[in-house]
């Protein structure tokens, strides 16, 4: 429910962060100077205003923004941390905020109302970034970081079965049925591109009794124990690297693809150019081994989010602490 959110509930979720202030935020003051970004700081005399949903990995990201920014030479205004994936969402449409990193599949699915994802991460983010010009949101650059659902297995399990697709575990059903047994969520079991596409796809031939609906946080634990062999995981959890889990591939290309990129309001893109050349370095580091790092400090560690995206900013060079 993080990524996707039905229309009813996503115009609930505006009109509330409309009435908790959608329009206050707090300045950003990280002592930053330009490291490998930001040289000659492009952005000075700017007032730029970063944003994100709520959840561990947007906050990161959030966060990152803003630095980045900061060390550019702009004043920055945290936004960071807004309810529900609209409330952000609206804020860069409407010129609230001026930028913030979004999902692809998201935007597609949830923003602009396509059923059917196009299987091909790039051709995605070149429709999404096509459709939303004319909402005067400008789609900067993808990273390789794709919030998607997968199957996951611990360590065991995989040197025992040797699974590393999902074509693999497909086949693994079929030879052996009682080694395959998933745990997954009620939502994966019952949409079109969870479970059900998933078994047809691969032709994965599961009985019921193989399969056991739980809680996400769960899901992990019982994968990391080997209670089910597979769990439903999102491919960015911080608990897959915490917990040793092997991500099965999806060799296929099924699941929806939800790659991370900066969407920034047109008219202040116009305004401020630089804003592309000095994410995109950044971006184009981002990838799901780095956001699994960065999202178990937060979530396994108890670190604070922001220090955490301070910290890798600087242990990346992007910027040099003042």
């Amino acid at each position: 429910m993080r990524r996707r959110t039905g229309s009813l509930l996503a115009g609930l979720v505006l009109v509330a962060a409309s009435a908790c202030g959608l329009t206050s935020g707090s300045p950003m003051v990280d002592d930053v100077e330009p490291g490998s970004i930001g040289q000659g700081k492009p952005l000075e005399g700017a007032r730029l205003t970063v944003t994100s949903k709520e959840f561990t990995e947007q906050l990161v990201l959030g966060a990152i923004m803003g630095i980045a920014f900061q060390a550019a030479g702009a004043e920055v205004v945290d936004r960071t941390g807004i309810q529900g994936s609209v409330g952000s969402r609206e804020a860069v449409v409407n010129g609230q905020a001026d930028a913030g990193y979004e999902y692809t599949g998201t935007a597609w699915i949830t923003y602009q109302g396509n059923s059917t994802p196009i299987p091909d991460p790039r051709e995605q983010w070149e429709a999404v970034r096509e459709a939303d010009l004319g909402n005067g949101v400008t789609w900067l650059e993808p990273s390789e970081l794709n919030n998607t659902y997968a199957l996951a297995m611990n360590r065991a399990n995989h040197e025992r079965y040797g699974t590393d697709t999902l074509s693999d575990v497909a086949a693994l059903a079929k030879s052996a049925p009682g080694a395959v047994t998933l745990c997954v969520e009620g939502e994966f079991a019952n949409r079109a591109d969870g479970l059900p596409g998933m078994r047809k796809t691969y032709g994965m031939d599961l009985p019921a009794r193989n399969v056991t609906q739980m809680d996400t946080g769960i899901i992990y634990t019982q994968a990391a124990k080997g209670a089910c062999t597979y769990g439903e995981v999102f491919t960015t959890d911080g608990r897959i690297k915490s917990m040793d889990l092997v991500v099965m591939e999806d060799d296929k290309r099924f699941f929806p693809h939800y790659n991370a990129a900066p969407t920034v309001n047109t008219d202040t893109l116009r305004e401020w150019p630089a804003i592309a050349d000095v994410l995109a370095p950044i971006t184009a580091r981002l990838d799901n081994d780095v956001a699994r790092t960065l999202n178990a400090k937060v979530d396994v560690d108890g670190e604070d989010p922001h220090q955490v995206a301070l910290d890798w900013m600087v242990e990346e060079g992007f910027v040099k602490e003042g």
